[in-house]
């Protein structure tokens, strides 16, 4: 029994007893809880405790605040508890009240457990991520009245970053692939005497997806995570800090530069990979299929559509901002640990691609909706 009552000549007497600490802390807040609040004098007897850490010398304190609080006196038996002494010394020095202890919530194990603590971490998530892109927008909007705020130097050199000093990597990868997706289409086309259609094949698939998702995908793992590096290395360094010292707005000086030159440079690398890839398409057309160059050209004219071209590059700038903010936030919510900032680039890497597909995806279903 952590807590017993007893009447001893007329005199309600509670023995305090086991070991009041934090593993037990569901227990003790049942007793305490319990414990019937009745009579004018209650003494309280400590002769039977165990173990008393500070996590039980709160719920004493607590049990001592129920009889307080309904006018009742209590004292004990004999010296109070040290640890119980010391929670209300704790705070003398500036006269504050520390809170009563409360019952701990109960929480769910098991699998429903998992799905409800998860859910609710990324219920935080999203609302923290709303409320990180409305600051952008504001500090947008004011662009509108005090241009700038832009910080062009700034903007112009995150596009040289994230844009001419990604062309190497994005032109080679999107040349390959669109090799590959040449050779694998040949293979297959070739069987039904239909090698001419492998321009086709190229062509659409290059200037309305590949290009463009290729490219952001690169850029999410090349640029969202240095966003997110650089960001949060000033976070351990308090740079951050000292910016908000001195009175500057985070996200002018840190996020709006890099979203706009991200914005600006990903259609350039865009329609630098559509180059590459239909490059790369007519290279092995005239290597494996004996297509020359200007019969590619001419069947390539052929099966472009009006929007085919336009219907990629319009998916650059949102993967851009996409990208850029998911970079830029995980950066920001870095905090004390060098682990932490390797996590949290992970993450910005991971949610960059995985909503650059999202949204992918969301374009395929407006662009069949609106026959686009």
């Amino acid at each position: 029994m952590l807590i017993e009552s007893r009447l001893v000549d007329g005199v309600r007497q509670l023995v305090v007893g086991g070991d009041w600490v934090a593993a037990a802390s569901a227990e003790l807040a049942v007793a305490v809880a319990g414990c019937e609040v009745s009579g004018e004098r209650v003494c309280l007897d400590g002769s039977g405790l165990g173990a008393l850490d500070l996590t039980g010398a709160w719920f004493l304190r607590r049990l001592e605040g129920r009889f307080a609080a309904a006018g009742i006196a209590c004292d004990w038996r004999a010296a109070r508890p040290a640890a119980l002494t010391f929670t209300y010394t704790l705070f003398e020095a500036d006269g504050s009240a520390p809170p009563l202890p409360l019952a701990p919530r109960a929480t769910a194990n098991g699998p429903l457990g998992l799905v409800g603590r998860w859910t609710v971490s990324r219920g935080g998530d999203a609302h923290d991520a709303l409320e990180f892109l409305g600051r952008i927008y504001y500090v947008l909007g004011g662009a509108f009245l005090r241009p700038s705020r832009l910080r062009g130097n700034s903007v112009i050199r995150h596009v040289y970053e994230t844009g001419l000093q990604a062309v190497p990597i994005v032109a080679l990868i999107a040349f390959l692939i669109s090799v590959i997706v040449a050779y694998i289409g040949a293979q297959e086309l070739r069987q039904f005497g239909g090698d001419i259609f492998v321009v086709d094949l190229v062509t659409v698939s290059v200037l309305r997806e590949l290009g463009v998702l290729l490219t952001a995908i690169i850029v999410a793992g090349r640029s969202g995570s240095a966003f997110a590096a650089e960001i949060g290395v000033m976070r351990l360094n308090e740079e951050v800090d000292a910016l908000r010292a001195i009175g500057l707005n985070i996200v002018e000086v840190l996020v709006v530069p890099r979203v706009l030159g991200l914005i600006i440079a990903l259609p350039l690398l865009t329609v630098l990979a559509d180059a590459m890839g239909l490059a790369g398409g007519a290279v092995l057309s005239w290597l494996l299929l004996d297509i020359p160059f200007n019969q590619f050209l001419s069947r390539m004219q052929d099966a472009m559509a009006p929007t085919t071209f336009w219907a990629g590059l319009l998916k650059a700038p949102v993967f851009a901002f996409v990208i850029a903010m998911v970079g830029t936030f995980r950066g920001i919510q870095v905090r004390d640990s060098s682990r932490e900032l390797g996590r949290l680039t992970t993450v910005a890497v991971v949610e960059s691609i995985f909503l650059v597909l999202f949204v992918d995806a969301v374009f395929a279903i407006v662009y069949w909706e609106f026959d686009f």
